[in-house]
């Protein structure tokens, strides 16, 4: 490859940036199911030609697909090689494996080679969450599920396109998988168009810059995100830090499942070392490696924000899971709760962290998407799945209080809006609130968690799946900060409210036309020792109904004054 001066790279960089943003808008304005198109629960990038690794990713998707999407693209790299095959243009593989491809089996990739005069130059793949790929659950969030074929239908990376002949087959196989084919039609049309708007837009780029000079500007990006990884290492102080928190259980069985990370930085290079972590489980919060290894880069995206989102960033840095682990389940493990492992890992690396490098990160946060699924048959007899994720409290950081009724940091998903899910299902909420009081305290406190009540408006009722996480164990503070409140579900029964005996998970809730659902959701940790925090800002927070007097007194020794 050519030199390229920095100018241009910086030009091809942002093109190529825009054109992975492109192809998110494309799907997001496309998809049919509210999870993608409100939610963002999608990603698209360009990939290497060899290795699969990571080149550009889009900024509007989740950051767990940048690591996990170079695995994805990796498996199917590998099964042309084992098949001996040279892809052509025009071909496309489609599949939700995710012990192959990472996180869970509603993520469905398709993968496609990018060709310049016929020589196969990258590949881009699109990832986005569908609705319902069947399983034992709507929505397919089963807590109780011991494989995956409790969870959902399972497709290998298979051929959807030869030489741009889409074999209707494999769509009528997988559209007879779920209770849903109208949305899971259309989220699948929805991303064939991103990666053709994807085609078009590389093969203009090529037209304008050339191969070689597009090649040369990935090679240089990789490289200066490497740079960059080993300056900021380097910055750090040496040493070994180590952190744990847990999982309230693993929806089988109610036994805390333990997480732990040692942090050790020598230079320009650290290892995160998961060792003491729990072993596979019988229920779906394992996790398979591309999972974990992509959680790794999470993290260090989180506590460096400038870094570019290529793979040359995760090059001086080992990320160890032991075998045998829930964080590197094999086929065919649940894997179905990822989302609850994949946020502890978060918790435990950042509270590690926070010991080298106090000023550089946040104290935990709200740690559960609570997955919640209503289902049933509207009186014509179609099905309905109402599938979402709600918000939380983010932890406080050196700088600021936390974040109120925030996204998961997974992602840049938003969370849907009320008036769309109540437009698309028979519900109803009651209530849409913030949560007084969940905030752990600190010299900056924790965000607000939310509370969320949902009526069932179906005259036939719905049944009802819950998949949470933070309902024994709080979300921690950091540099002296305190906890943030825990998760609490309850729901309506004809004798009154009730909670479920796995306090963060459930199946099967039967809920009668007029009954509810109820969410209280964790707020975020403390940062820093309550005794700092400015009375100013506590005052603030008791005249906006935050804090409570008597919690503030408790907490910080306020008194209210009076004139």
């Amino acid at each position: 490859m050519s030199e390229i001066d920095p100018i241009t790279l910086a030009v091809l960089a942002g093109r190529m940036e825009q054109i992975a943003d492109e192809m998110d808008a494309t799907l997001f304005r496309s998809a049919f199911n509210p999870i993608i198109a409100e939610a963002h629960d999608a990603s698209h990038g360009l990939y290497h030609a060899e290795t699969g690794d990571t080149l550009v990713q889009g900024k509007s998707g989740l950051p767990i697909f940048v690591g996990v999407m170079s695995f994805a693209v990796r498996a199917v790299i590998d099964k042309v090689r084992e098949r001996g095959e040279t892809p052509q243009p025009g071909d496309i593989w489609i599949f939700n494996d995710a012990h192959l491809g990472g996180t869970h089996l509603n993520d469905m990739r398709l993968v496609t080679p990018c060709f310049r005069d016929g020589a196969l130059f990258c590949w881009l793949a699109s990832v986005g969450h569908w609705h319902d790929l069947g399983g034992g659950a709507p929505g397919n969030y089963n807590p109780a599920a011991k494989d995956v074929f409790q969870e959902a239908f399972v497709l290998p990376p298979v051929k959807l396109a030869r030489a741009g002949e889409i074999d209707q087959g494999v769509i009528d196989i997988i559209l007879r998988n779920t209770r849903l084919p109208q949305s899971a039609e259309g989220d699948l049309n929805g991303q064939l168009g991103a990666l053709d708007l994807g085609q078009k837009r590389m093969a203009a780029l090529f037209d304008e810059y050339g191969a070689e000079t597009v090649g040369a500007a990935l090679d240089a990006l990789s490289g200066r995100a490497e740079t960059l990884m080993r300056a900021e290492l380097e910055a750090l102080p040496d040493g070994r830090w180590e952190a744990e928190d847990f999982l309230d259980n693993d929806g089988i069985t109610d036994v805390d499942l333990p997480i732990r990370v040692a942090l050790e930085i020598r230079g320009d290079t650290a290892v995160l070392d998961f060792e003491g972590t729990a072993p596979r489980c019988a229920g779906p919060v394992n996790i398979a490696l591309p999972t974990a290894v992509a959680t790794a880069y999470v993290v260090i995206k989180h506590i460096f924000p400038m870094l570019p989102a290529n793979a040359g960033v995760m090059r001086p840095i080992e990320v160890k899971i032991p075998e045998g682990s829930l964080l590197a389940a094999e086929f065919p493990a649940p894997v179905g709760g990822y989302t609850e492992t994949i946020l502890r890992m978060i918790d435990v690396i950042f509270a590690a962290a926070a010991q080298a490098a106090p000023g550089m990160v946040v104290a935990n946060a709200y740690g559960t998407i609570n997955a919640l699924s209503i289902a049933g048959r509207k009186s014509d007899g179609s099905p309905w799945v109402m599938f979402s994720f709600y918000g939380g409290g983010h932890g406080g950081s050196s700088t600021s209080d936390g974040l109120s009724h925030g996204s998961a940091p997974i992602s840049t998903a938003t969370i849907p809006p009320m008036e769309i899910l109540e437009a698309a299902y028979p519900v109803m909420f009651r209530s849409w609130a913030l949560r007084p009081g969940s905030g752990g305290a600190g010299a900056h406190r924790g965000g607000m968690g939310a509370i969320y009540e949902i009526e069932v408006l179906e005259e036939n009722g719905a049944e009802v799946f819950l998949f949470g996480e933070r309902g024994k164990h709080a979300p921690k503070g950091v540099n002296g900060g305190g906890e943030g409140a825990r998760n609490v579900f309850s729901y309506e029964t004809g004798e009154g409210w009730a909670r479920p005996p796995m306090v963060s998970k459930m199946r099967g809730i039967t809920l009668a036309q007029g009954q509810a659902v109820r969410l209280e959701t964790p707020g975020g940790g403390g940062y820093g020792a309550p005794g700092d925090r400015a009375r100013e800002a506590i005052a603030r927070d008791v005249s906006r109904g935050l804090v409570s007097q008597n919690d503030a007194a408790r907490d910080y020794g306020w008194q209210e004054t009076r004139s």
